[in-house]
């Protein structure tokens, strides 16, 4: 998965892989409209107010990838709404097909730069923010390009609600480092590990992905990080 922050424009140039088959292209150009968030323009009071029928709360994925724990957690959760971020047009082409088939009405998708997205919810509205397996950028001068800054944790933090969660998942021991010497650090966040299975093992119900199933076979753990929203 990659949760990379590019702008708006670039969804449907640069960030298409291989090409779509004629349903999926449908897809993309018909309901995908339909779902997408424009940010363009001021955000509601709360995001709860872009779902239809009504939802309770708001949860956010970024860079979801083929969309095989958004859609089992938006299927489990029908009271919740679910926001995906995807800079990938085939990703999102995977997910609109899995949208249609199921009939699921609680997603919501974002095809641009999360970072603005981020800046443009509304403060303490979301519930939780999960990034599963994001794209490490391995090399050195590249670090800076990963989602996890202490810019963007600040705006984590502004985005979750009291004892909203962050979580992240991770099979690449430097980024998960670097994750919690980021979070560690912040003032507004916990970890909420008390022993060793509490990161070396999914959450209960955790819907393994593609890509960590893939990890698993070829030997690498992934690490299952929680932080959790302090109250004010």
């Amino acid at each position: 998965m990659n949760e990379s922050v590019h702008h708006q424009g670039s969804f449907f140039g640069r960030r298409k892989g291989h090409k779509l088959r004629a349903h999926q292209a449908d897809l993309v150009d018909k309901l995908l409209p339909h779902l997408a968030l424009a940010i363009d323009g001021p955000a509601p009071a709360s995001l709860v107010e872009l779902f239809d029928p009504p939802v309770e709360a708001v949860r956010l994925e970024i860079g979801f990838g083929g969309g095989e724990h958004l859609i089992a957690e938006a299927l489990a959760h029908p009271s919740t709404g679910f926001i995906g971020a995807e800079p990938y047009v085939n990703g999102m082409a995977k997910i609109l097909a899995r949208i249609e088939q199921e009939n699921i009405r609680n997603i919501r998708l974002f095809a641009g730069d999360a970072a603005a997205l981020m800046a443009w919810v509304p403060a303490h509205d979301l519930n939780r923010i999960d990034l599963i397996h994001p794209d490490p950028w391995p090399k050195r001068r590249h670090w800076k390009r990963r989602f996890v800054q202490d810019a963007m944790v600040g705006a984590m933090a502004r985005a979750l609600r009291a004892n909203g969660e962050f979580r992240f998942v991770s099979d690449i021991d430097s980024y998960n480092a670097w994750t919690l010497a980021h979070l560690l650090r912040a003032p507004d966040f916990d970890w909420t590990a008390e022993r060793a299975d509490d990161w070396r093992k999914p959450w209960p119900n955790y819907t393994m992905t593609r890509y960590g199933r893939k990890a698993e076979r070829e030997g690498r753990r992934a690490a299952y990080l929680r932080f959790r929203r302090r109250a004010a």
